[in-house]
């Protein structure tokens, strides 16, 4: 059980075209600060988050209301031993039916409880996925990190009771 990878579902009443469209719109949910093509297959795009966190993912999958994969070329933390933790790892949403509703399961292979991030990036990806990807498919709006991050209250709390700078 403890080699896991990190996964969370959520239900929205919208279709899985509308899911997946929402997930391509990476900087509506996850960062403002994104910069690439988050709905190319094959291209590659860069997420960062002040110091602390720097990553390139590259689109590998893409599967209209099916599927969407990303693989992390590279990644950086400031605040894990291993600096390049993540990198290699492969993070998945797939898109199902389940009833009347729409079923989004995300998964990162790769993050486990043995990840010395796993804490910190389970309770950070669990947000993201649950509280602003959801928001983004249900309402239209996401709550994703500011570009400035000035006013992003669950960052600095995220920050703080991890000690992280």
């Amino acid at each position: 059980m403890q080699n896991q990878d990190f996964t969370t579902t959520i239900l929205v009443d919208q279709s899985p075209e509308e899911a997946f469209a929402a997930i391509n719109k990476v900087s509506s949910w996850w960062n403002e600060d994104i910069t690439g093509s988050t709905d190319t297959l094959g291209s590659t795009f860069k997420y960062r988050y002040r110091d602390v966190h720097a990553t390139t993912l590259r689109i590998d999958e893409l599967v209209p209301g099916k599927k969407v994969v990303w693989h992390v070329v590279e990644n950086y933390f400031n605040f894990t031993e291993d600096k390049t933790e993540w990198t290699g790892d492969t993070i998945i949403f797939e898109i199902s039916t389940k009833g009347n509703q729409t079923e989004v399961r995300f998964s990162q292979n790769g993050l486990t409880p043995l990840s010395e991030c796993y804490n910190v990036c389970r309770e950070a990806w669990s947000h993201f996925i649950n509280e602003s990807l959801f928001a983004l498919i249900t309402t239209g709006k996401g709550d994703p990190v500011a570009k400035d991050d000035s006013n992003e209250n669950f960052n600095e709390e995220l920050r703080e009771k991890h000690g992280i700078n």
